[in-house]
Order: structure tokens, then C-alpha cells, then sequence
């Protein structure tokens, strides 16, 4: 694997120089090896090798040509491609796609990179060829990964190196049952290569501005998921919001609202439980409605912006995971008011499903 990752970085810095004009941009290429950690016991009897892969980045580089690249220290922004082999012919292999972001400390030797995305995997869960994969229900996954490393660009010519630490996590967020995820801790060590001969000069002009009263929104996400239970069907979910923010800064914001949750799978799982386990005293006509209240920040990127979002239930008929929850995700901004969301919701580390929305900011 390693011959072929020096093999496949190198022909793509022959194939990217040979373009003239300035790209502002750098590629990396990481090879990465690590264990899978343990989250759920569910998962004990897939823990028996060691996952490795690479991941190869094309990355964009900042200036400061806006404010918001001078507010972050000028980071990089770009897209991945991972392939991950878990060395485990019940779990299988897994490729994805991401977009993501470079941030750096300490005079840009230290970079973290977040990256979002989604990933396909070659073996998910099958009660009659592959029943004991409880950890993909799914050969599509929501795929995420951290990216902690030491840099040093252009440490030959426009050869640099990076190291360090990642964190991966593939999961289908209870899209299709079962969903217990599989997290690994890797090291990773790489190559970056320099598009330009030289970097542009960082610019030091941004003024930090941002309206400084309470915004009123409102919000309507949905998507499909599914119980736990193995075999049960999708339904589809609606969430009604509306909370206020009041901005602290340029980058920062906090939230406070309310949730209206309309999911349909709670009702199948209600009934299934009043007949499958008496002895927990399910009825079968509890009401499947939910309402929380939630504080949240909202941390502003350009256009987009990350969310996190602790909630509680306090209409709560029905036991399912805990009263508090957790939303975090990322909005993107279309225009001054309206607003798109991909966002995740859970309990703890169960997650319950992917919300996708729209909403508008008064």
C-alpha cells in the first residue's frame, strides 16, 4: 500500500505542476494506521485488527482578500478522498468524499483540519450474508474526520511533510438499523507538495463588524430513520423550530428555542413494545410528540457556519434515550435571512437521525 500511495502522490504533483497559472493551492497525501475504539460492546467481536488507509486533500489557501480569512488565521479549505480498510472481511472497506477545512497555531506549524462527508462501504449488514456487521446498516454512511498534525511546507523545493493524529467515525446516523458506528484513533504521516513556486502575501486590513440585535428564526428540518430494532421500517421525521440569537461577536452567536418533534418511527416502536415486552408497561397510546428547549452557539465561517445545540424534553411522554439531546451540524447561508442545515441529532453518543433543513433569520 505505501508504494502505491508515493506512487499516486507523486504522479499527481508531475500532472498539477504542469499547470502555468497561479492555483494558490497545495495537495497532501497521508498514509495512516491505528486501532478501532471501543464505544459500544456491541462491537467487541469486530476488534481484531489493525485499520489503515490513506487520505489524499487538495487544498485552497487563504489571504486575507476577506475578513473572515483574516478573523481565522487565513485557513485552508478543500476537499478529501479517503480509503480505509478495517482488515476485517465482516466490516469491509470504506472510500469517501469530504469537504473540509484547515486551521493553524502556532506560526502555521500546527494545523487542524475538520472535514464532513459521505463514505461507501463494501460489506454493510445482511441477516443472511453478513448478520454480524452491526456496526453498518447501510453501504452509504455519513462520514467524518479530525486531523490533528505538525506542518513544515516547502521543506525541499515545494515538498513539505506532515504528522500526526486522526480521528475517523463512519456511521448512517439510524438511517437503517443497526447503526452501532465504528470510531478509529490513527497516526498519520504524509507529504504535502506546493502548487506555486511562491505563497501570496498575507493581507492585514479586515475590520470586524456584525449587527449587533436579537434575530428572530425559524426552522423546519426533516429526513427519514428508524428504530433499533433490526427489520423495522423507515419513517420519516418533521421538526418544527424557532429560537432567537443574538450575536457576540463576528464569529460567535448564541441560540435559545424550541423544538417540535413529529417522528413517526416512536410510533412503531411504541406499539411493537407494548406487545413484544409487556413487562415494561407500554400501553401502545402514548403519544409519539415531542417538545424540547435548547441553548446553542453558532460559530460563523464565511457563508457557513458550524452549530451545536443542547436540548431537553419537556413534553415527554414516551422514554426513548433520556430527556436531554444534542444537535450539531452546518448551515449555510443564502443571502441575509434564508438558510440551509445539515445537521445531526442524539443522545449522547446514540445517534437518532440526520436532519435536513431550511429556514429564515428575521
Amino acid at each position: 500500500m505505501q508504494k502505491l500511495i508515493i506512487s499516486f502522490f507523486l504522479f499527481s504533483c508531475i500532472v498539477l505542476s504542469a499547470q502555468k497559472e497561479t492555483n494558490n493551492s497545495y495537495i497532501d497525501f497521508n498514509y495512516f494506521r491505528g486501532n478501532i475504539a471501543l464505544h459500544n460492546n456491541d462491537i467487541l467481536h469486530l476488534i481484531n485488527n489493525h485499520p489503515e488507509g490513506f487520505i489524499f486533500s487538495w487544498n485552497k489557501k487563504t489571504f486575507g482578500n476577506q475578513s473572515w480569512e483574516q478573523r481565522y488565521g487565513y485557513p485552508d479549505y478543500g476537499v478529501s478522498f479517503a480509503y480505509q480498510t478495517y482488515n476485517n472481511d465482516i466490516l469491509g472497506n470504506n472510500y469517501a468524499l469530504y469537504a473540509h477545512y484547515n486551521f493553524y497555531f502556532f506560526r502555521r506549524h500546527l494545523m487542524l483540519r475538520i472535514a464532513q462527508g459521505l463514505a461507501y462501504n463494501t460489506n454493510p449488514y445482511d441477516k443472511y450474508t453478513n448478520p454480524k456487521n452491526v456496526a453498518f446498516g447501510s453501504d452509504i454512511l455519513s462520514a467524518t474526520y479530525v486531523m490533528l498534525n505538525y506542518k513544515k511546507e516547502r521543506l525541499f523545493k515545494r515538498f513539505g511533510i506532515q504528522a500526526g493524529l486522526t480521528f475517523t467515525h463512519y456511521s448512517n446516523a439510524n438511517i437503517k438499523a443497526p447503526n452501532t458506528s465504528v470510531n478509529t484513533m490513527l497516526v498519520n504521516a504524509g507529504l504535502t507538495y506546493n502548487l506555486d513556486a511562491e505563497d501570496a502575501v498575507f493581507k492585514t486590513t479586515a475590520v470586524d463588524s456584525f449587527p449587533k440585535k436579537i434575530k428572530f428564526n425559524m426552522a423546519f428540518r426533516s429526513g427519514i430513520n428508524q428504530s433499533d430494532i433490526v427489520g423495522s421500517k423507515q419513517y420519516p421525521f418533521y421538526i418544527f423550530s424557532g429560537y432567537a440569537d443574538k450575536r457576540l461577536s463576528a464569529i460567535s452567536a448564541v441560540q435559545f428555542g424550541t423544538d417540535v418533534f413529529f417522528s413517526n418511527f416512536l410510533k412503531e416502536l411504541i406499539y411493537y413494545r407494548s406487545i413484544a415486552f409487556p413487562e415494561d408497561e407500554v400501553s401502545g397510546d402514548e403519544d409519539y410528540k415531542r417538545v424540547g428547549v435548547f441553548l446553542g452557539h453558532e460559530l460563523f465561517i464565511n457563508r457557513l457556519s458550524v452549530i451545536s445545540q443542547l436540548g431537553y424534553y419537556v413534553y415527554y411522554p414516551y422514554d426513548f434515550e433520556g430527556r436531554t439531546y444534542i444537535r450539531v451540524g452546518l448551515k449555510r447561508y443564502f443571502g441575509q435571512k434564508i438558510f440551509g442545515a445539515v445537521t445531526l441529532k442524539s443522545h449522547g453518543a446514540k445517534a437518532e437521525a440526520v436532519e435536513f433543513g431550511l429556514g429564515i433569520r428575521l
